[in-house]
């Protein structure tokens, strides 16, 4: 395996794979001005999001952590903040100040569109040129962050994809890299499994926390299984016909050998390297945007039935062992491993192919997710709004 990739070394250290600028709405109201910079500024991204009114509580402070965290990200260069209100916007903008990167905030209120557009478009055309002359450089392995979450599972995932990824964490693992799973509900009836991988009583405690809180929650919607959700009906037509079923694979992502090392919150940032596991729930596009807001740089999605997900920051290699979707949605696929049912590859052999994609990935190639145009971005949410 290589020991270095070619990456964008940050103000704070931190290395990222791509080189982006964004123009970040705070709320739902500013997405219109965000988008009308970005289609000013050629080269800025806008990610706009139906929320930030009228939140409060752990879930406002989960907002912020998510569009901070998603500013902050090594994959950003520069971060243009736009929102309705002055103070928030601010927030915002001093909580990636922290970074060391550019960042200016420009509120609504007292401005109007028109001229909040046109002192945004400013900056963004500064930040744009800025970012276009930097460079890459050799980056040790172990500056890479990388994150895993499956989707539209069904039994080709237990068997193939997951354990390509766990092969693959396994060695990154090794290399002291920064890795990180979650997927809270799907871990259901295999809880105990993870628990006894943590490293000590502590993390165990931690993790056991987090899952147990989740489970509260089912229990306070007084709901006594998850038949409506999970399995999806996806995951059914699939040949997964229990929660249970699906947890056994999904684990299969954290290899043989990782030890968990640490647990986070929703879109918290792990603090050193090794495994972590983060709460989050199983939804493709939240869970990978908390990953993105956690600070990582590169996403391993395996997928049974067939997945679309990307997102705007975050590339999202997609891999799949089911030769029948490879075939119908191949444009989706970045690694092929239907060779491991059919037993043409190993799974080192499989393991090495996701990690050559990584290293390919790392080092600039668009993935099927970039190239497509998928940018979902989508906030987790706790509450109603007041």
């Amino acid at each position: 395996m290589k020991t270095t990739f070619q990456g964008y070394r940050r103000e704070n250290g931190r290395v990222g794979v791509r080189n982006h600028v964004i123009i970040l709405p705070v709320d739902d109201l500013s997405n219109a001005a965000a988008e009308a910079v970005a289609n000013n500024i050629k080269g800025a991204l806008a990610i706009p999001h139906p929320y930030g009114r009228l939140q409060f509580g752990a879930d406002l402070d989960l907002h912020f952590r998510t569009l901070i965290g998603t500013g902050s990200n090594p994959n950003v260069a520069a971060v243009v903040v736009i929102g309705i209100e002055e103070q928030w916007t601010k927030k915002v903008v001093d909580g990636i100040a922290v970074t060391g990167k550019p960042v200016q905030g420009f509120g609504i209120e007292l401005h109007g569109d028109h001229d909040t557009i046109m002192r945004a478009s400013k900056a963004a055309r500064e930040y744009v040129q800025w970012a276009s002359e930097r460079q890459r450089s050799e980056c040790p392995l172990a500056d890479l962050w990388v994150s895993t979450k499956c989707g539209e599972s069904d039994t080709t995932s237990g068997c193939g994809s997951n354990p390509t990824v766990g092969n693959a964490f396994d060695k990154l693992y090794a290399a002291g890299c920064t890795l990180v799973f979650g997927e809270t509900t799907e871990l259901t009836g295999g809880e105990q499994i993870v628990a006894a991988r943590c490293r000590d009583d502590k993390v165990r405690a931690d993790f056991m926390k987090m899952f147990d809180r989740y489970q509260g929650v089912i229990e306070g919607h007084k709901t006594s299984d998850l038949s409506d959700s999970q399995p999806t009906k996806g995951n059914i037509a699939g040949g997964l016909t229990t929660i249970e079923e699906k947890a056994l694979g999904n684990i299969q992502k954290i290899g043989k050998v990782c030890t968990v090392d640490g647990v986070l919150d929703k879109a918290e940032a792990p603090t050193h390297p090794g495994l972590w596991f983060m709460d989050s729930s199983s939804a493709a596009a939240e869970m990978v945007t908390l990953c993105a807001a956690s600070g990582f740089a590169v996403h391993f999605f395996p997928t049974g039935q067939g997945n679309v997900i990307g997102n705007p920051i975050l590339p999202v290699i997609k891999l799949c062992a089911n030769p029948r979707t490879v075939r119908t949605m191949s444009e989706h696929i970045d690694v092929d491993t239907s060779g491991l049912l059919q037993r043409e590859i190993t799974m080192d052999q499989a393991g090495d192919s996701l990690l050559d994609m990584m290293f390919r990935t790392a080092n600039g190639r668009l993935t099927a997710a970039e190239a497509l145009g998928h940018r979902e971005f989508v906030l987790t949410r706790l509450y109603e709004s007041a």
